[in-house]
This record gives C-alpha cells, sequence and structure tokens, in this order.
C-alpha cells in the first residue's frame, strides 16, 4: 500500500508518498481509507510537538473513515462497514488498523469525507461543552478560533444544542462562513473586543467560553465571563499558554477548566462511545459538517501546510480515489 511517511520531525516538508508494507491486524481492525482527517495534533506531531511522541519513520494520521476490511473474532465489526476510526497514528495512508473500541458506525447521513471531520473535532466539541462546561439550557457561549477545526465544530454543536454562540475571530474573511455555520454574532477580535462581547450581552457577558488558542486573548476571554461563567481550555493553537490570575476567578465566582478529549479517551475508553452516540443523535437531527477542504491524500504535506498558515476554513481532509459514498 501507499502511505505519506514522515522521515524527521522537521514538520509537513518531512512528509514523503511512499510504498509501505500493509499493516499487521494484530488485534486491530483494518479499514480501507476512504477519506482522513488533517487535525491540529497531527501537524504537532510532524514537529515533535505534540503529548503523544513517535520516533520517524512513522506514518501520522489520527482519525479516519472508510470501510471495514478484516476485524477480530469477538468484535461488532465485519467486512463491509462503514465506519470512523481514531487510529491514533498511521491514518495517512491508503489502509489503517484501529483499535476496536476505537471505532465506530459512520452515521448513514455522512459521506466519507464529512465523517472523517467527526472524531477530532466534533467529539472534542462536544465533550468540551457537555461534560468539562457543563452547559446549561439557554446559555451563551463564546468561541475563540472559531474558524478552525475545533472551533467550527464548536459552533455547530453549541447551536444543535440550542444555544446562542459569539465567535471571536481573528482571521479577516471569516464572518460570512462563521455566520453561515450558526455564529450569532461574529466579532472582531482586536483592540475593545471584550467591550463588544459585553454590549452584546447587555453587560452581563457570556456563561461559557471555549478556548482552542490561548495566548493574549486568554486574560479577556475570563473578563468576559457571567457569574459563575466557565472556560474552557483546549489547547494553545496561538502559541502562548497563558496563566491565570486566580484572583479574577474569586470575583465572579468563574471557573477555568481543561478539556484533554484525547487524554480522556486514554485512560477511559468508553467516553468515546458515549460521545459519538451523542454527535450521531445530533446528525439524525440534522448536523453536517461544512464542506471540509479537499486535499488527495498523497498531497497530506500541503495540507498540513495550509492548515499551520490558517488558510483552511473548518476541516482538511485528505481524500483516496475510493471516497464516493
Amino acid at each position: 500500500m501507499r502511505a505519506l511517511v514522515l522521515s524527521a520531525l522537521d514538520g509537513p516538508d518531512a512528509l514523503h508518498w511512499s510504498e509501505v508494507p500493509d499493516p499487521d491486524p494484530g488485534t486491530r481492525v483494518v479499514i480501507d481509507v476512504r477519506a482522513a482527517g488533517v487535525s491540529y495534533p497531527d501537524l504537532l506531531l510532524t514537529q515533535g510537538r505534540y503529548q503523544l511522541k513517535a520516533a520517524p519513520p512513522f506514518v501520522p494520521g489520527s482519525e479516519v473513515a472508510g470501510v471495514v476490511v478484516s476485524a477480530p473474532p469477538g468484535t461488532p465489526w465485519r467486512p463491509g462497514d462503514r465506519v470512523c476510526a481514531a487510529t491514533p497514528f498511521g491514518g495517512y495512508a491508503e489502509t489503517a488498523t484501529a483499535a476496536p473500541d476505537r471505532v465506530w458506525p459512520l452515521p448513514p447521513e455522512l459521506t466519507f469525507v464529512e465523517g472523517a471531520a467527526l472524531p477530532t473535532n466534533y467529539y472534542t466539541a462536544h465533550f468540551a461543552l457537555v461534560r468539562r462546561g457543563r452547559i446549561e439550557s439557554g446559555e451563551t457561549v463564546l468561541v475563540l478560533g472559531p474558524a478552525g477545526g475545533v472551533g467550527t465544530a464548536t459552533i455547530q454543536i453549541a447551536r444543535a444544542l440550542g444555544h446562542r454562540v459569539i465567535a471571536v475571530v481573528h482571521r479577516s474573511g471569516a464572518d460570512e462562513f462563521l455566520r453561515g455555520i450558526g455564529a450569532d454574532d461574529v466579532v472582531r477580535l482586536g483592540e475593545g473586543w471584550a467591550a463588544t462581547v459585553r454590549e452584546l450581552t447587555g453587560g452581563r457577558g457570556v456563561d461559557l467560553v471555549v478556548d482552542p488558542v490561548g495566548g493574549d486573548a486568554f486574560d479577556d476571554a475570563i473578563r468576559v465571563l457571567a457569574p459563575e461563567g466557565r472556560l474552557v481550555v483546549l489547547g494553545f493553537a496561538g502559541g502562548n499558554i497563558p496563566t491565570v490570575k486566580v484572583n479574577r476567578l474569586l470575583l465572579r465566582n468563574v471557573s477555568v477548566v481543561g478539556a484533554g478529549w484525547g487524554e480522556l479517551v486514554r485512560t477511559d475508553p468508553s467516553a468515546l462511545a458515549v460521545v459519538s452516540d451523542a454527535v450521531a443523535d445530533l446528525v439524525r437531527a440534522g448536523l453536517r459538517p461544512p464542506p471540509p477542504v479537499e486535499f488527495p491524500l498523497a498531497e497530506g504535506a500541503g495540507a498540513l501546510r495550509a492548515l499551520a498558515a490558517g488558510e483552511i476554513l473548518g476541516k482538511a481532509v485528505l481524500v483516496t480515489p475510493r471516497r464516493q459514498t
């Protein structure tokens, strides 16, 4: 089979489209890959900057959608099943394997390309909003980094759950896209953005902030929380890891909580089925990822470079010639 092999921890430029041996299935499910999601952790992994480490050469790629080729006896999977899977390595290949408990049915309403957008972004968003953010009926959500994959998913999940969403965006040209996927208000990240948010909320502030960015916006994000509001930290795509002046938490009884989806699944694999079922329910009710930006599988390096440059609105997905639904 062919795959994108990372030869050194030098980022996307070290990826090479190569012929490699078929993976050894062992006790894993073998999947004919039709589409593979491109995520920010994949980018960090190629640079050696992610918490999960692998020594080159290896095949990156943490999320796929495709068709089951084979599965161990005693598992629910059968050849021909349409599935999504978390790999967490090896997804950028024509064939991938996954542990049986990291595989779940691809909702029949979705294409393979749409399905490849689910595992990292939509499951993370649901986990952040519901389990970690403990969102309640009628609350308002503010999303930082809203034009990226996790931000896009957070907007859509929050809207699907019936909440008002304010998107605070840095990159230009994304306003129409964000409103199109469900943002009620779009605020430009810059001087005075927090005051604008307070105006939009009648001075009260927002109940929940979802922050995959970190960096300079973090302090103002705490300031725009309503009394007993929560800020959920997903990551630090902005580069800087902020610190918390805990006296600010006391002033309005606000909280800062972490949401590490990958770590939760590692320690509690049963959480994957709970969240995947919840997202599947939203899909049945009408949730659809916006059309991902597609790249041929062999051009995955270009997709990661585009992601690093902030050129992807929503989600990038690598597709194979067999991508048909």
